[in-house]
């Protein structure tokens, strides 16, 4: 009778573990299609324009899912997703998560684009444009930032499909430096710090040429060398003024 029993204990533990088995093949079945429908409905969200909710999906599934075949994807879509509904500073992280951690990813120069994207964005806001002082009397971090990320893109990915796009933005992100460089040289000249203004007036010459802003920032290094009586100076970028824009009348 004992021997009967423990045979029957022992059939009993053999169906237990072949049942758990089973659970545990239907369970990575389950995962595979729950990560399948998260990311479908991120996808759908997407379309419609509903960011928000595309991010809550995205989230779940990078949280849930992190190693599953959608991983990637949600994280770039995040990105995108962020920069949609104008969360910067999560989309920015984004990015830097998804570059750190995917060094060789075929869309890995999509990461750096939509990194200065965003930073491009987040410094000409239209929100700041209605609320905030003009542009060139900004803080040109975010700027500097993007035009460093677009220098990076192209440098990594010179035949990008977006190298053109953030050449472009750089040009912008150039003449956007010079004005705020001149706005701080202009600010030091208005409180007479006539040698702060003149460096800063020469760093714009510099490292910004053929700006819009040079023959100001020559102008107002003219002036200030007046003003710290240094003649030579002054004559000397006179006649760099002159050669290089004859018809200058700022």
């Amino acid at each position: 009778m004992r021997i009967l029993k423990i045979v029957s204990t022992l059939l009993l533990l053999v169906v237990v573990s072949a049942c758990s088995g089973k659970k545990e093949v239907l369970t990575e079945a389950q995962r595979v299609n729950n990560a399948f429908k998260l990311y479908e409905k991120a996808q759908y969200s997407m379309l419609s324009g509903n960011f928000r909710t595309a991010i809550e999906y995205l989230e779940r599934l990078d949280s849930l899912y992190p190693f599953g075949a959608y991983s990637h994807q949600a994280q770039l879509d995040l990105i995108y997703s962020y920069y949609k509904l104008d969360d910067f500073a999560s989309g920015v992280s984004a990015a830097d998560r998804f570059i750190r951690q995917n060094p060789r990813h075929k869309d890995l120069e999509y990461a750096y684009y939509m990194k200065g994207l965003i930073n491009f964005s987040s410094d000409t806001g239209i929100g700041k444009d209605l609320f905030s002082a003009p542009l060139s009397e900004r803080d040109a971090s975010t700027a500097r930032q993007s035009f460093d990320d677009f220098s990076e893109l192209i440098r990594l990915f010179p035949n990008s499909k977006y190298a053109k796009d953030a050449q472009q933005r750089m040009v912008y992100l150039r003449n956007r430096l010079a004005e705020y460089e001149l706005h701080v040289a202009n600010y030091y000249m208005k409180r007479e710090a006539y040698q702060a203004a003149a460096s800063r007036a020469r760093y714009v010459v510099d490292h910004y040429p053929k700006t819009p802003s040079v023959p100001y920032a020559l102008r107002m290094m003219m002036v200030a060398y007046d003003l710290l009586e240094l003649p030579e100076m002054s004559e000397r970028t006179r006649r760099v003024l002159l050669l290089n824009y004859p018809n200058f009348e700022g």
